[in-house]
Protein backbone atom coordinates (compact mmCIF):
# COMPACT_ATOMS: atom_id res chain seq x y z
CA UNK A 1 0.00 0.00 0.00
CA UNK A 2 1.49 3.36 -0.99
CA UNK A 3 2.34 5.80 1.74
CA UNK A 4 0.18 8.86 2.32
CA UNK A 5 1.85 12.24 2.04
CA UNK A 6 0.33 15.14 3.97
CA UNK A 7 1.17 18.66 2.88
CA UNK A 8 -0.07 22.21 3.19
CA UNK A 9 -2.28 23.19 0.27
CA UNK A 10 -0.51 26.35 -0.92
CA UNK A 11 -0.27 26.39 -4.68
CA UNK A 12 -3.19 27.15 -6.97
CA UNK A 13 -3.19 23.50 -8.07
CA UNK A 14 -3.19 22.17 -4.49
CA UNK A 15 -5.96 24.55 -3.42
CA UNK A 16 -7.98 23.54 -6.49
CA UNK A 17 -7.58 19.89 -5.44
CA UNK A 18 -8.82 20.74 -1.93
CA UNK A 19 -11.81 22.62 -3.40
CA UNK A 20 -12.68 19.61 -5.53
CA UNK A 21 -12.43 17.26 -2.55
CA UNK A 22 -14.58 19.62 -0.46
CA UNK A 23 -17.26 19.61 -3.15
CA UNK A 24 -17.11 15.80 -3.19
CA UNK A 25 -17.44 15.88 0.61
CA UNK A 26 -20.54 18.09 0.37
CA UNK A 27 -22.09 15.69 -2.18
CA UNK A 28 -21.19 12.69 -0.03
CA UNK A 29 -22.88 14.19 3.04
CA UNK A 30 -25.97 15.15 1.04
CA UNK A 31 -26.32 11.63 -0.35
CA UNK A 32 -25.25 9.76 2.79
CA UNK A 33 -28.60 9.55 4.56
CA UNK A 34 -31.99 11.30 4.46
CA UNK A 35 -30.95 13.99 6.95
CA UNK A 36 -27.75 14.61 5.02
CA UNK A 37 -29.39 16.93 2.50
CA UNK A 38 -31.06 18.95 5.28
CA UNK A 39 -27.77 19.39 7.15
CA UNK A 40 -25.82 20.23 3.99
CA UNK A 41 -28.35 22.86 2.99
CA UNK A 42 -28.16 24.35 6.48
CA UNK A 43 -24.40 24.17 7.14
CA UNK A 44 -23.08 24.34 3.60
CA UNK A 45 -25.48 26.36 1.42
CA UNK A 46 -24.13 26.17 -2.11
CA UNK A 47 -23.27 29.86 -2.63
CA UNK A 48 -21.76 30.38 0.83
CA UNK A 49 -19.79 27.13 0.59
CA UNK A 50 -18.42 28.10 -2.83
CA UNK A 51 -17.37 31.48 -1.41
CA UNK A 52 -15.61 29.82 1.54
CA UNK A 53 -13.78 27.47 -0.81
CA UNK A 54 -12.84 30.29 -3.20
CA UNK A 55 -11.19 32.17 -0.32
CA UNK A 56 -9.10 29.25 0.96
CA UNK A 57 -6.85 29.26 2.91
CA UNK A 58 -8.33 32.45 4.42
CA UNK A 59 -9.92 31.90 7.82
CA UNK A 60 -8.02 28.66 8.50
CA UNK A 61 -4.92 27.86 10.54
CA UNK A 62 -4.20 24.93 8.26
CA UNK A 63 -5.51 23.56 4.98
CA UNK A 64 -4.05 20.11 4.36
CA UNK A 65 -3.99 17.87 1.34
CA UNK A 66 -3.38 14.10 1.45
CA UNK A 67 -1.70 12.51 -1.55
CA UNK A 68 -1.30 8.86 -2.51
CA UNK A 69 1.11 8.19 -5.37
CA UNK A 70 1.04 11.93 -6.05
CA UNK A 71 -2.75 11.98 -6.47
CA UNK A 72 -4.97 14.06 -4.15
CA UNK A 73 -7.09 11.69 -2.04
CA UNK A 74 -8.06 13.72 1.03
CA UNK A 75 -8.23 17.05 2.78
CA UNK A 76 -8.79 18.57 6.20
CA UNK A 77 -8.57 21.99 7.77
CA UNK A 78 -8.79 23.77 11.09
CA UNK A 79 -9.44 27.23 12.40
CA UNK A 80 -8.98 28.96 15.74
CA UNK A 81 -11.90 29.59 18.08
CA UNK A 82 -12.15 32.55 20.42
CA UNK A 83 -11.59 30.46 23.56
CA UNK A 84 -8.08 29.34 22.56
CA UNK A 85 -9.19 26.04 21.06
CA UNK A 86 -9.51 25.02 17.42
CA UNK A 87 -12.15 23.36 15.31
CA UNK A 88 -11.31 20.67 12.79
CA UNK A 89 -13.35 20.99 9.61
CA UNK A 90 -13.98 19.15 6.34
CA UNK A 91 -12.04 15.93 6.96
CA UNK A 92 -12.70 13.99 3.79
CA UNK A 93 -11.03 11.11 1.97
CA UNK A 94 -12.15 10.08 -1.50
CA UNK A 95 -13.39 6.52 -2.01
CA UNK A 96 -10.17 5.56 -3.82
CA UNK A 97 -8.10 6.91 -0.91
CA UNK A 98 -9.95 5.15 1.90
CA UNK A 99 -8.38 2.36 3.91
CA UNK A 100 -4.88 3.83 3.66
CA UNK A 101 -4.79 5.85 6.88
CA UNK A 102 -5.23 9.21 5.17
CA UNK A 103 -7.95 10.50 7.52
CA UNK A 104 -5.91 9.55 10.59
CA UNK A 105 -2.80 11.19 9.15
CA UNK A 106 -4.71 14.38 8.30
CA UNK A 107 -6.28 14.67 11.75
CA UNK A 108 -3.00 13.82 13.49
CA UNK A 109 -1.21 16.57 11.57
CA UNK A 110 -3.91 19.09 12.49
CA UNK A 111 -3.57 18.10 16.17
CA UNK A 112 0.22 18.41 16.03
CA UNK A 113 -0.05 21.89 14.57
CA UNK A 114 -2.73 22.97 17.06
CA UNK A 115 -0.47 21.87 19.94
CA UNK A 116 2.42 23.83 18.41
CA UNK A 117 0.20 26.93 18.27
CA UNK A 118 -0.61 26.46 21.96
CA UNK A 119 -4.29 25.74 21.42
CA UNK A 120 -5.92 24.09 24.43
CA UNK A 121 -8.21 21.58 22.72
CA UNK A 122 -9.57 20.52 19.36
CA UNK A 123 -13.29 20.25 18.66
CA UNK A 124 -15.15 18.71 15.74
CA UNK A 125 -18.53 17.37 14.77
CA UNK A 126 -19.72 14.69 12.41
CA UNK A 127 -23.01 13.13 11.42
CA UNK A 128 -24.16 10.34 13.74
CA UNK A 129 -24.46 8.04 10.73
CA UNK A 130 -20.79 8.44 9.71
CA UNK A 131 -19.72 5.43 11.76
CA UNK A 132 -16.18 5.14 10.38
CA UNK A 133 -15.44 8.79 11.23
CA UNK A 134 -16.83 8.38 14.74
CA UNK A 135 -14.74 5.24 15.27
CA UNK A 136 -11.61 7.00 14.04
CA UNK A 137 -12.06 10.00 16.34
CA UNK A 138 -12.69 7.75 19.34
CA UNK A 139 -9.63 5.63 18.51
CA UNK A 140 -7.53 8.82 18.31
CA UNK A 141 -8.52 9.83 21.84
CA UNK A 142 -11.38 12.23 21.17
CA UNK A 143 -14.33 11.94 23.53
CA UNK A 144 -17.94 12.77 22.84
CA UNK A 145 -19.36 15.95 24.30
CA UNK A 146 -22.35 18.20 23.80
CA UNK A 147 -22.71 20.86 21.11
CA UNK A 148 -20.15 23.66 21.20
CA UNK A 149 -22.12 26.06 18.98
CA UNK A 150 -25.72 27.06 18.45
CA UNK A 151 -27.77 24.97 16.04
CA UNK A 152 -31.21 25.20 14.51
CA UNK A 153 -33.87 22.93 16.00
CA UNK A 154 -33.27 19.31 15.01
CA UNK A 155 -29.69 19.77 13.76
CA UNK A 156 -27.69 18.96 16.89
CA UNK A 157 -29.64 15.71 17.30
CA UNK A 158 -28.19 14.47 14.00
CA UNK A 159 -24.58 15.20 14.97
CA UNK A 160 -21.91 13.84 17.31
CA UNK A 161 -19.59 16.38 18.88
CA UNK A 162 -16.05 15.49 19.87
CA UNK A 163 -13.24 17.08 21.85
CA UNK A 164 -9.62 16.23 22.63
CA UNK A 165 -7.37 18.13 25.05
CA UNK A 166 -4.11 19.26 23.50
CA UNK A 167 -1.97 19.77 26.58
Amino acid sequence: MPEIEIRDARTAEELAAVRGLCLDYRRHLAEHDPMGRVLVDSFYPEAAYAETLDRLPEGHDAVLLALAEGKPVGCAMSHALDDGSCEIKRVYVSPEGRGRGAARALVQELLTRARARGQSRALLDTMKTLHAARALYTAMGFHERGPYATYAPGEAEELCFFEIPLS
